[in-house]
């Protein structure tokens, strides 16, 4: 491979996470489940996947075909700990396939992380997002909408029982779709990492409500600055004095109203250049939020102008997560922002079929067989 070629790991993409708890605090419980699996009302597949991921936390086990064991994130400790002794399998059972299935390229039944997208539309023209590209933006191409209410639940109705990961968000602001709390209201209870992201600017009384009402496991606020005008010039549109407010607002709300209330709240933002570093942030908005988190930067907004690369590897959401767009189109990665390798719609097949269908069975074996130069735009994507 070039020495220019700047590889993406999907996988645990933080640059930096604060405010977390330590891993050893939940070893406790880990051991306490892989002591009770025999006696739980489990499938055997079930058993067999959790046994392994207790077995590999606990380092009592190495995975055979040489793959790092199973690993969990500091930031994984805060949500382990919301969670209660009967939540922990279902947990545990979706957070060792999404990590282990895409190192190691198994393809389960179902999708381990669903995102899905209320709308396309945002406010926002941020520097390093899809929303630059004129043409996706431009409304009489067709790529601009919102989801009916009646798809989403359908799409609800079929990931329930069968994913944990569902996250509200891709390629627009979720708050501005026009049901989006009728949305809220319907995942309530249903996902135990439920995640919504959001620029903050709708944020208002009410969606705080909805949001708390439906216990979103974690609202990550999109902000890449602690100060102006760093923050509108990376945010362009945006405000850093309106989100702040609105972000103070939801803290606010959730200590009165919902002391209880397990939602995670996170500050997240692109490690862009000239932006603010980790402890800038954390000053700023650490008193509001939970956590305060950086991603490491790709250049999402322009995949199709990148020079065709000579990268090898697997993209690892092939086998990780599938992508519902607003109307219904299904699409392997949001590299492709403009759908081009779409393998079908929700609105006339099952996310099952389509998560197993030909079209993506296809794309996978030419990643599994060195040809990502047969894919396009995987020929310009650096994402593994």
């Amino acid at each position: 491979m070039s020495s220019k070629t700047s590889l993406y790991k999907k996988q645990n993409s933080f640059a930096g996470v604060r405010h977390q708890l330590p891993l050893k605090n939940i070893l406790p419980r880990i051991q306490g489940l892989l002591d009770q699996l025999p006696s739980l009302d489990l499938s055997d597949h079930e058993k067999l996947v959790l046994n392994s991921a207790c077995e590999e936390l606990l380092g009592l086990k190495t995975p055979e075909n040489g793959s790092p064991p199973f690993t969990l994130y500091t930031y994984n400790s805060e949500e382990i700990k919301r969670l209660t002794d009967a939540e922990l399998p279902r947990y545990l059972f979706y957070r060792y396939r999404y990590e282990t299935f895409p190192q190691r390229l198994q393809l389960d039944d179902f999708p381990p992380c669903l995102q899905i997208e209320p709308t396309s539309i945002c406010n926002y023209r941020c520097l390093f997002c899809y929303q630059v590209d004129d043409e996706f933006t431009q409304k009489s191409n067709g790529m601009m909408g919102m989801m009916s209410l009646e798809l989403f639940k359908n799409i609800i109705d079929q990931a329930e029982g069968n994913c944990e990961a569902v996250t509200l968000a891709s390629r627009g602001e979720p708050l501005i779709c026009a049901d989006i709390d009728k949305m809220l209201a319907y995942t309530a209870n249903k996902f135990l990492a439920l995640k919504l992201n959001t620029n903050a600017w709708f944020l208002d009384e009410e969606k705080c409500h909805a949001i708390l009402q439906a216990e979103v496991s974690t609202l990550v606020f999109s902000a890449d600055a602690a100060s102006e005008p760093t923050y509108s010039q990376l945010r362009v549109n945006g405000n850093l004095q309106r989100v702040a407010k609105n972000i103070q607002r939801f803290h606010d709300i959730k200590s009165k109203h919902y002391p209880q209330n397990r939602t995670i709240t996170r500050v997240s933002g692109v490690k862009f250049p000239g932006a603010d570093d980790l402890s800038q942030m954390e000053k700023f908005w650490g008193e509001w939020v939970d956590q305060v988190a950086f991603v490491n930067y790709n250049p999402w907004e322009s995949t199709y102008d990148q020079p065709i690369n000579d990268v090898t590897q697997p993209c690892s959401d092939l086998w990780r997560r599938m992508f519902v767009w607003w109307d219904g189109a299904i699409n392997p990665c949001d590299s492709d922002f403009k759908s081009t390798m779409s393998v079908g719609n929700a609105s006339v097949s099952r996310l099952n079929d389509l998560w197993r269908s030909e079209s993506y069975m296809v794309l996978r074996q030419k990643h599994l067989s060195k040809q990502r130069s047969h894919c396009s735009p995987c020929n310009r994507c650096v994402v593994i």
